[in-house]
């Protein structure tokens, strides 16, 4: 039995995250106190219908949420296939999303009513079960459509299968990336940007793409990264992370930072791994 602990920030999406996980038949449950978890788990297991199941537990549980890591060590010490999805967003967008469904953040009381401090006290809280997490989503950016995409991609098939790698896009003048395992900072190359002709297209197009990759930096960037990666990639596998995530950076994120996800994303592919990609900022200005 596979068991899919959901959590993250409150109105980060978890919601939306186990209605598409329950239409891909996980048995889902919300907001049970980890306290919980044990006897829920072992009610799953002597039940021996239930294949996959997903709950939601998050700091709705008040100071009971802090007891998650005894929930855990109890799942994981009688052998169930246990794993943990984080969902997050950026500050600005969960202040938004707040303003516009009217809700009170779980911490409203405590922080007297103001929900940057609210958000700043969860992000404290969470922050361990965020670097132990398998699965970390940013909702950021991402539309539902988005986001049953990048759920189904994870949990779809088999994710023990091999490990999923997302190759994404950036731009700097955007923000980092908050999901990325991997980093590579490409605004070193010539810039298609300061080309006429070629400001208003995208590393998706071969004139970009082309221009990107004629220079010898370029190539020689793109084969030592596709060695690192030749080496790092069994580590992590070995090491048994679920998901990598690969982000490149340029300045907009719409010329280098494209083109080389689409070159990373193509080499992994060919070589059979389980990838997607995704462009964050490409659309953005235009």
């Amino acid at each position: 039995m596979k068991f899919l602990i959901v959590t993250g920030m409150s109105g980060s999406g978890k919601s939306g995250a186990v209605n598409i996980l329950e239409d891909i038949g996980y048995y889902c449950i919300d907001n049970i106190p980890p306290q919980l978890i044990p006897k829920f788990a072992e009610i799953c297991v002597n039940n021996g219908q239930m294949k996959k199941v997903a709950i939601v537990t998050d700091i709705r549980g008040g100071e009971l949420f802090l007891e998650l890591d005894e929930g855990l060590s109890y799942l994981k010490t009688n052998d169930l296939d246990t794993s943990i999805l984080f969902l997050d967003a950026s500050d600005d967008v969960l202040i938004k999303r707040y303003k516009e469904t009217r809700r009170k953040h779980p911490l409203d009381e405590q922080s007297h009513g103001s929900l940057q401090t609210a958000i700043d006290s969860e992000r404290k809280i969470l922050a361990s079960v965020r670097e132990y997490a398998d699965y970390y989503i940013d909702t950021s950016e991402l539309s539902m459509g988005q986001l049953k995409e990048t759920v189904y991609s994870l949990f779809l098939d088999n994710p023990n299968e091999s490990m999923v790698v997302k190759v994404m896009s950036f731009g700097y003048k955007y923000g980092v990336s908050r999901e990325a395992d991997l980093v590579f900072d490409v605004r070193c190359l010539p810039n298609p940007f300061y080309i006429p002709e070629l400001k208003h297209h995208t590393g998706l197009e071969s004139c970009v793409s082309d221009f990107v990759m004629k220079y010898e930096q370029s190539q020689t960037l793109l084969s030592k990264l596709e060695d690192m990666l030749d080496f790092l990639i069994p580590l992590y596998i070995h090491e048994g992370k679920s998901q990598l995530v690969i982000a490149f950076g340029c300045t907009g994120g719409k010329h280098r930072s494209v083109t080389f996800a689409e070159a990373v994303y193509k080499y992994l592919s060919d070589k059979k791994m389980k990838c997607r990609i995704s462009h964050r900022d490409i659309n953005k200005d235009r």
